[in-house]
């Protein structure tokens, strides 16, 4: 059986996903609630119509969310509730994590007769706002197919990517793809600014070209601009995720290059102070 809009829901991770998405979830109906560590973080979503949720008292909801920062962060939420669960729960992962860790929180939540599925998304805070994100699942597929109501309040596409961890590898090779590029977009930028072109033009002369994508139509404005207000995307949250790249490729003993200089360029402007700064300001890297 579906879960529907009846089924109560525990929201764990008030950040820049997770707030959004919990508030399109209040606004369709759903009944939420919420609770993130620093509780004043969840006091907008209370005010929108959403509850204070209790950890204590998660048993009473079949459908649990998480969206937290990384590995540490989801293990120590896990062994926070992890007391309290009941069988038959269901926890959905929208965090983006390490395969590893996924693999130990699915076996840790089996052991407690309990459902994990990685559900690792890509789109963005203007996503997570407009209910477009794309979600990669990984996990049992009928429990899968039965989070249907929720996933298409989130999300414009839900893709089972096959057993537990493989969202999450889909996440990383995704994350990959767009923290490198970022660094590239950073270059471009930087480069074209220097040969005379206005670069504020740049994302609509090469929109719809192959050098076309979503973060270059975000990234390259802001750069040109220096807009790094709002944050869309933090510079540790692009680093933590291509690291998690790194740690995957050797496992399989892949070398992957490309994305180790991305790598060193994101954990060096996060060094110089940009952890929690928006990823466009990594075109302060190339303009020094």
């Amino acid at each position: 059986m579906s879960f529907d809009r009846n089924t109560k829901i525990a929201f764990l991770g008030m950040g820049l996903m997770g707030s959004r998405m919990a508030t399109r979830l209040v606004q369709a109906g759903f009944q939420v609630a919420v609770w993130n560590r620093t509780a004043s973080a969840c006091e907008s979503l209370i005010a929108m119509g959403a509850h204070a949720l209790q950890l204590e008292n998660i048993a009473d909801y079949p459908v649990i969310l998480t969206c937290l920062s990384d590995d540490t962060a989801v293990q120590n939420v896990f062994d926070l509730i992890s007391p309290h669960l009941n069988t038959q729960q269901v926890i959905v992962d929208f965090s983006s994590l390490s395969v590893d860790k996924t693999l130990s929180l699915a076996e840790q939540s089996q052991q407690l007769g309990v459902t994990w599925i990685d559900s690792p998304v890509s789109g963005g805070t203007a996503g997570a706002e407009n209910g477009t994100l794309v979600i990669f699942a990984g996990g049992h597929t009928e429990t899968i197919e039965r989070l249907g109501l929720i996933y298409n309040v989130l999300s414009q596409r839900v893709t089972r990517m096959g057993d537990s961890g493989t969202g999450q590898a889909t996440k990383i090779c995704n994350q990959l793809i767009v923290a490198a590029n970022s660094t590239l977009i950073a270059e471009a930028v930087v480069l074209a600014q220097h040969a005379g072109v206005d670069t504020t033009l740049l994302a609509p002369a090469l929109a719809g070209g192959f050098a076309d994508s979503k973060p270059f139509q975000i990234l390259a404005p802001r750069m040109a601009t220096h807009t790094f207000e709002p944050v869309q995307w933090k510079v540790q949250t692009l680093s933590k995720d291509l690291n998690n790249a790194m740690i995957l490729a050797e496992k399989f003993q892949l070398d992957i290059p490309v994305a180790k200089k991305a790598l060193s360029q994101l954990q060096a402007h996060q060094n110089n102070g940009y952890a929690d700064t928006d990823l466009a300001t990594v075109i302060k890297q190339v303009e020094i």
